[in-house]
C-alpha cells in the first residue's frame, strides 16, 4: 500500500482518463520508469478535478522485492513537484485500498476575508462577507447519522445507493480560515462540495440549518446549495 499527498490543481482528478491529465497517469507514469514495465494501482476513491490530498492510499501487486525505503525515494524521485509518496507498507494479498477503507475525512477550507492571499487562494474558495459559524456548525450537526444524501450529490454519481454514514461534521475558525471538517464511511460525487455550498447558504440566511432533514426526505438536488469550487476540498485522512 502506498501513501499519497498532492496538490491537485493541475489535474483532472485522481482517475486516468483519454483527454487530460490526472494523478493516477502521472503516479503510473513515474511507476513504469522505476519498474521497467506497466503496473496498476488501485485506489481508495477518485477526485475531482482540482481537489488535493493530503492523505490518499492506494495498492499495487509488485514481483520485485524492493526495499521500502529504496521503492519510496526512487517513485519520489521521479514524480513531478506537486506529487509525493509519503509512506510505503506491505499489505496482505487480498487487501483492497477501496474495498477495506472504512472511512474518509475531507477538510473544506474557506478563506473569509476581503484581501486576497497568493498562497492561499490555490487551496481555498475566498468568501468576502463574514460569515456565521454558529448557523453552519448547526446545519452541520443535522447531517450526523445514517441517512439518503442523494440531494447532496450531482447527477454525475456512478452508484445507485446514496445512502451514507456521516460520523462527525463541523466548523471552525482560525484567523480568516474557516474549516468545515466531515467524516463518514463514504462520500457520493460533489457530495462535501455541495455541503459545503449549502452551508454558506445556511450561513447567508438563504436555507435554514434543518434542510437536511428536509431534502434527505425529498432528495430534491435544488433544494440545496450550490456545488462549492474544487479548489478547497482537500482528502485528509483514510482509515482502515
Amino acid at each position: 500500500m502506498l501513501t499519497l499527498s498532492y496538490n491537485g490543481s493541475a489535474y483532472h482528478g485522481w482517475q486516468i482518463q483519454s483527454n487530460a491529465l490526472t494523478v493516477q497517469e502521472a503516479f503510473e507514469n513515474a511507476l513504469f520508469k522505476l519498474l521497467g514495465k506497466p503496473a496498476k494501482v488501485t485506489a481508495c476513491s477518485r477526485t475531482d478535478t482540482g481537489v488535493h490530498a493530503r492523505e490518499f492510499c492506494c495498492h499495487l501487486d509488485i514481483e520485485e522485492n524492493i526495499p521500502h525505503s529504496a521503492f519510496l525515494r526512487g517513485l519520489n524521485a521521479l514524480l513531478p513537484p506537486d506529487i509525493a509518496v509519503t509512506d510505503v507498507k506491505d499489505v496482505p494479498s487480498d487487501f483492497h485500498a477501496r474495498y477495506n477503507c472504512k472511512g474518509k475525512t475531507y477538510v473544506y477550507r474557506i478563506l473569509n476575508s476581503n484581501k486576497k492571499d497568493a498562497f492561499l487562494s490555490p487551496f481555498t474558495w475566498q468568501i468576502e462577507r463574514q460569515l456565521d459559524i454558529e448557523k453552519m456548525n448547526a446545519f452541520c450537526k443535522n447531517l450526523i447519522g445514517t441517512h439518503d444524501f442523494f440531494a447532496f450529490s450531482a447527477s454525475g454519481r456512478t452508484v445507485d445507493d446514496t445512502v451514507r454514514t456521516i460520523t462527525d461534521c463541523f466548523v471552525k475558525k482560525e484567523g480568516d480560515i474557516i474549516s468545515l471538517s466531515v467524516t463518514g464511511n463514504g462520500f457520493l460525487y460533489n457530495m462535501v462540495r455541495i455541503i459545503v455550498g449549502t452551508a454558506v447558504d445556511v450561513s447567508d440566511g438563504k436555507l435554514p440549518a434543518d434542510i437536511p432533514v428536509t431534502v434527505f426526505e425529498t432528495k430534491k438536488r435544488e433544494s440545496v446549495g450550490m456545488t462549492a469550487p474544487a479548489q478547497g476540498l482537500i482528502l485528509e485522512k483514510v482509515y482502515y
